[in-house]
C-alpha cells in the first residue's frame, strides 16, 4: 500500500464517519469509516517507515568513466 492509497483510505473513512448520515441494515457506516481510517493510518506509517529505510541504505556505487586521449 502506497502513501496515496493510505491517504485515500483515511479520507474515505473520514467521509463515512463524519459526513454520511445514511443507514444500511446490518452495516454501521461510522464503524466502517473508523476501520478505514485506522487501516489508512497504519498503511501510511508503514509506507513512511519503508521509505525512510530505503533512503538510509548503503551508498550507491557509481561507475567512473574516464575518457582516454585518442592521440596518446
Amino acid at each position: 500500500m502506497g502513501i496515496g492509497t493510505s491517504i485515500f483510505l483515511i479520507a474515505l473513512g473520514a467521509i463515512l464517519k463524519f459526513a454520511v448520515t445514511a443507514s444500511l441494515s446490518g452495516i454501521n457506516l461510522a464503524t466502517v469509516g473508523v476501520i478505514l481510517m485506522v487501516v489508512g493510518i497504519i498503511g501510511l506509517v508503514i509506507s513512511l517507515l519503508w521509505l525512510m529505510q530505503a533512503s538510509r541504505g548503503a551508498p550507491i556505487a557509481r561507475e567512473r568513466v574516464v575518457e582516454r586521449d585518442p592521440y596518446v
